[in-house]
């Protein structure tokens, strides 16, 4: 917020929230790994932003298609069928390369201020274990992965408020009401922001992360809905058809977040119609992380900006049928900061 405010400079902008967006997601999840940051916010909107950003997403998203033909037709694999193969190998080296570095610079901060080393981190935690158990806690258990569902979540439910004003204009009254102009919105407020979580909710209906969930294996035959379904048959759930079913939601297809105001007090997944992140032992581990991570970053966002659509487009064009739901073009809007913030935001 406090770089938003500073490149804004008190008057309207037109801002590319994609950079913006991605920063913050990087950083959050760089910040809870090792306890730093990568990228800078403050040159997020500038031309040494984009670059860095750039570069970030090139060694940690590949775009990579749901349905590699490689995988049905091994020949093509022979033969590089569209470089692809080659391009997830040297952009998986150069993830690892960066990470590697990060390892390494960690335990060298370690054994120069001893026992000091910041344990509230997540390589500072396995680190320690490791000493304690190295049997147990091997370079294996260093898994080399970042997650991007955070930040494009932020950029399409930040899109379909723009689509919808009468929605964004209901969302502001009820953060005024229940937050106020005394102090940027903090967890301890998200539990008077049901409107909040509706909107949130909504725009995962719409656009769950991950359009097919991690496969599943049947290590028996079982049945299940009344499917039989035989002895190692990988599986795989399809978010995006159960939160576009008319059978399952009343008009899928619509921005309704009052929709979730009506079905509070249900149980599991909304009765189990609901599964951006899967279910059971299987969901997604950080999936709470990542919608409190949402709920803040979105809740501030319209607490402190008066924002406004650049013009109209098709929602439904802007996505690709990869691995999860990313946005083709970059997410632009036109942000002016709140009168009423201006000090606040001044501050930070």
């Amino acid at each position: 917020m406090r770089s938003l405010f500073k490149f804004c400079n008190g008057s309207s902008t037109k801002m590319d929230l994609t950079n913006w967006v991605y920063t913050f997601s990087f950083n959050l999840m760089n910040k809870i790994v090792a306890g730093r940051h990568i990228g800078s916010e403050e040159d997020a909107g500038m031309e040494k932003g984009i670059l860095m950003v750039e570069k970030l997403k090139g060694i940690f998203f590949v775009d990579i298609p749901i349905l590699n033909m490689c995988d049905f037709l091994p020949l093509l694999r022979w033969i590089g069928y569209k470089g692809m193969e080659k391009k997830m190998s040297l952009v998986h080296n150069q993830r690892n390369e960066f990470l590697n570095n990060l390892l390494k610079e960690f335990r060298q901060e370690k054994v120069s201020v001893g026992n000091r080393e910041k344990k509230n981190t997540l390589i500072g935690t396995l680190l320690s274990l490791q000493e304690s158990k190295p049997e147990f806690y091997t370079e294996r258990c260093y898994q080399k992965y970042y997650a991007d569902t955070s930040s494009t979540s932020i950029q399409w439910t930040m899109r379909l408020l723009l689509a919808h004003p009468e929605a964004l204009h209901k969302l502001r009254a009820e953060i005024d009401s229940q937050v106020g102009k005394e102090h940027l919105l903090n967890e301890s407020d998200l539990t008077k922001l049901p409107y909040l979580h509706g909107v949130i909710n909504e725009t995962l209906i719409l656009y769950p992360p991950v359009p097919l969930l991690l496969p599943h294996y049947s290590s028996e035959d079982c049945t299940v809905v009344g499917y039989d379904v035989p002895k190692h048959t990988i599986l795989l759930v399809n978010t995006w058809a159960i939160h576009r079913d008319p059978k399952v939601w009343e008009e899928p297809n619509k921005f309704k977040p009052e929709r979730f105001e009506a079905m509070e007090g249900e149980k599991e997944g909304f009765n189990y119609r609901f599964v951006p992140f899967g279910m059971g032992r299987r969901s997604c581990p950080g999936a709470a992380m990542g919608v409190r991570a949402i709920s803040l970053a979105l809740g501030a966002l319209i607490q402190c900006i008066d924002w406004q659509s650049v013009g109209e487009e098709n929602l439904d064009a802007s996505y690709n049928s990869r691995i999860t739901n990313q946005i083709i073009k970059s997410s632009e809007a036109i942000g002016t900061p709140h009168s009423n913030f201006a000090q606040l935001l001044s501050q930070l």
